[in-house]
């Protein structure tokens, strides 16, 4: 069995690249600086605040028209049959006046502003934002130590 041998040549094609000169202009090139350990240390976290907590939804059944109409009758000493036809005006412009997209504003309800509003094929879908006023006890109560005195009878 003769043996072969082979020999590899010392030339072996290299590639070669020319050095490209890159345009590179300041906005290109990305700054990655990074601030000094001790600059990062000096810095405080920002301590959280919380402005106000979030009111949970009310577990309470929902105030229907029948029950709305039995707490007027009640409150303001009529009949029923008077009560009825006025709220359920009452409701209709209210709600017509919502669904134009005015603001209504009936105190002590509150001021009720449409954010937006959705058509569906048979509802409308209103968001609205509604601002009460808060009653202070202590601001209709006049005080005992009131500095003006009574007008003289």
């Amino acid at each position: 069995m003769a043996r072969s041998t082979t020999t590899k040549s010392s030339k072996t094609p290299t590639k070669t690249t020319k050095p490209v000169a890159a345009k590179a202009t300041k906005s290109a090139l990305p700054k990655t600086r990074k601030p000094a350990p001790a600059k990062v240390a000096a810095k405080a976290a920002p301590e959280t605040v919380v402005v106000q907590e979030s009111v949970p939804t009310s577990t309470l059944p929902e105030l229907k028209k029948v029950e709305l109409i039995d707490m007027v009758v009640e409150r303001a000493g009529v009949k029923k049959r008077d009560a009825k036809p006025a709220i359920e005006a009452a409701l209709e412009i209210l709600g017509a006046a919502l669904a134009e997209g005015r603001e209504v504003n009936m105190q002590p309800l509150g001021k009720i502003r449409v954010n937006r509003m959705k058509h569906l094929s048979s509802a409308r879908v209103m968001t609205c934002k509604v601002r009460q006023t808060i009653k202070d006890d202590a601001a209709e109560k006049p005080s005992d130590d009131d500095p003006v005195a009574e007008a003289a009878e």
